[in-house]
């Protein structure tokens, strides 16, 4: 199945809000014999994966679903575009951005496109790194792709687990867990990724801090309907999508929360109290920044506001590595994690 094919397939239930659940419930159904699904489903991915090592790997095959598009249907970008930051002229001042600082160089990768491609693998200040996002976990996290000495690329594997992305890295073709950066299939099974600081924030804001900056920009503007949100109401469901596990307690399934490693605030907590201090670690939130995944123009998408998290290093605030994501992620990954609600 094509790209241009599949992702719909996945993007309309993704849009179908009140239907999520009774999609759910067919899924259950549906994998009624797990271990017997899951020998079929390995049997079935060698065939597109002659080159991964399925004998190796960390984690239990039944947790793995198909999002819909085969492997890179949902294509990477492998060679990058960027313009100034005053040459942008597309961006409205609260669209939401990944912006990255390496060694002086900085970069802002608006999610308009990150949505659609998922991955792009870059070099930025000198460092080999991969911007990620997986929109049905609202999950932004960047991580050095140098690893024991080498440098790899990544790619999306079309598949899910906890309803995140499953990457692949194209020298062994391992897959991996992008919220944990954690290969979990395959000749790489247990080594991870580091996970660089960035911050998920307003162009305006971005812009403001890096005016001598770069942005991503489409190779092809033509490729996606970039700027739109083919999961327009998905933050709002009331369950995730593609996910049969357990869901948190005390908060709604579908509820951002800012992850520190196994730590999360909720963004009600956050935004409520304006800043958190924890031990060395400082929490800010700040209104004006869209979310990408509520309506179907992302510019127009409701306030969820900026988070900046920092470290308290001798008196100095230094960006830390942070996710804001939602309350089931964080708990389907981190079961015993410290989740504050209140």
């Amino acid at each position: 199945m094509s790209d241009s094919h599949s992702l719909p397939l996945r993007n309309r239930a993704a849009r179908l809000a009140p239907a999520v659940f009774l999609l759910s419930i067919i899924l259950l159904n549906g994998v009624a014999h797990l271990s017997t699904a899951a020998a079929q489903s390995v049997d079935r991915w060698r065939s597109e994966w002659p080159n991964t090592d399925f004998a190796i790997h960390s984690i239990e095959y039944r947790e793995i679903l198909s999002g819909g598009p085969p492997k890179d249907g949902i294509p990477s970008i492998d060679n990058p575009k960027f313009i100034p930051v005053a040459a942008v002229d597309n961006l409205a001042p609260t669209e939401p951005v990944v912006g990255l600082v390496i060694a002086g160089e900085a970069r802002a990768y608006p999610l308009r496109i990150l949505t659609w491609h998922e991955i792009v693998n870059d070099v930025i200040g000198g460092k080999p790194v991969t911007v990620t996002y997986c929109p049905l976990c609202n999950s932004a996290i960047v991580f050095d792709r140098t690893l024991e000495g080498e440098v790899l690329e990544f790619g999306t594997t079309g598949k899910l687990r906890n309803s995140d992305l499953v990457m692949y890295d194209r020298t062994t073709e391992s897959w991996w867990q992008q919220f944990l950066g954690e290969a979990i299939v395959g000749e790489m099974t247990g080594k991870k990724l580091t996970m660089l600081p960035s911050r998920l924030e307003s162009w305006e804001r971005f812009a403001a801090r890096h005016p001598e900056g770069s942005v991503l920009v489409p190779n092809n503007e033509n490729l996606r309907s970039y700027g739109q949100n083919p999961y327009d109401g998905y933050d709002s469901s009331t369950v995730p999508f593609l996910y049969r596990g357990e869901m948190p307690d005390g908060i709604e399934p579908m509820a951002r929360v800012v992850a520190v490693g196994k730590k999360a605030w909720s963004m009600k907590l956050l935004r409520e109290s304006g800043k958190i201090e924890s031990d060395d670690l400082v929490l800010t939130w700040e209104a004006g920044q869209n979310s990408a995944l509520d309506t179907r123009v992302i510019a127009k998408g409701r306030d969820v506001g900026n988070v900046i998290v920092q470290r308290r290093e001798n008196d100095v605030l230094r960006d830390v590595p942070y996710d804001v994501t939602f309350a089931f992620v964080f708990h389907a990954f981190h079961p015993d994690g410290d989740l504050r609600i209140e």
